[in-house]
């Protein structure tokens, strides 16, 4: 890959780290555009000038026809190169985005998958071996906390009765109620937890913090020791949501709560809460 695309790849970071963007953002938007380029370098072309909106079409068409990814994740990568193109543009780098016009892959987003009742209590009762573990699995299903806040948790954001969340790119800080059994989780856990200096919340045993993979592994493996399938750590957010929205919490709490920015993202849990609730009714559970 040409010095000119590395050097320029990481003046974006810095410029996205200034701008206050999550640790993860920026590394998913380096990997984007660090393959994009290894992509662009294949074919000749070692000049950002030279990059055509016909050449970002065909590395997107690429992903999806040829290595298979999901038309989402293709969707990410272009956004990925349109951002850099537009801070390209605003450096005076190229006279124009030549990734503005390409549209995104057409996917169906998939409906938040929410736990049953059987799987929410049998994940509950497995996780409940393991005070950390426990914590982990409480605070992810009783406040609809993402994995990323619950990795960069501090012991200074524990608060009373409540989470403190810090600002992340366009998302502001906000705080998250704790309520009694996530409060009591989080008390045992910290009871236990090694006694490392480490400022975050949930460490290894070594003492270093809990990364994002580290989170999923564990919540992976409560989910294959209760038989729950084809479900991921967000789900536990979603669950949350969806039970919020059953007891009547308004949606404008509730986004608030979580850290939606769109009061759409919000709402579209409200018929999966009302197919659950007719489903219910038919069974005579209600």
């Amino acid at each position: 890959m040409p010095a000119t695309f590395i050097q320029i790849v990481e003046l974006f970071i810095k410029d996205l780290q200034a701008k206050g963007k999550s640790p993860y953002t920026t590394i998913a938007y380096k990997k984007d555009l660090e393959q994009f380029f290894e992509y662009v370098s294949l074919r000749g072309i070692t000049s950002f000038t030279k990059i055509t909106s016909e050449v970002i079409e065909s590395f997107i068409t690429e992903l999806v026809t040829v290595k298979e990814y999901t038309k989402k994740s293709a969707s990410r990568k272009l956004n990925s190169i349109r951002t850099l193109f537009r801070f390209l543009k605003a450096q005076g780098v190229i006279p124009s985005n030549p990734a503005s016009e390409i549209s995104h892959p057409k996917f169906q987003p998939a409906a938040p998958r929410i736990l049953t009742k059987l799987e929410y209590r049998g994940l509950r009762d497995v996780a409940k071996k393991d005070p950390r573990v426990f914590a982990l699995v409480e605070l992810l299903l009783q406040t609809g906390m993402k994995i990323g806040e619950l990795a960069q948790l501090k012991i200074d954001d524990i608060k009373q009765k409540h989470l403190y969340i810090p600002k992340t790119g366009n998302i502001p800080e906000r705080e998250i109620p704790l309520n009694k059994p996530s409060e009591a989780a989080l008390k045992a856990y910290l009871l236990v937890r090694p006694k490392f200096s480490d400022a975050h919340v949930f460490i290894t045993r070594t003492g270093k913090p809990m990364l994002i993979r580290n989170i999923r592994q564990v919540i992976d493996r409560c989910f294959a020791e209760v038989g729950i399938q084809a479900a991921t750590v967000n789900d536990l957010r979603n669950t949350f949501i969806a039970h919020q929205l059953t007891t009547g919490v308004s949606l404008e709490y509730i986004a608030r709560i979580v850290g939606h920015r769109r009061l759409s993202s919000t709402e579209r849990f409200l018929h999966l809460v009302k197919q659950d609730v007719d489903k219910r009714e038919a069974l005579g559970e209600l």
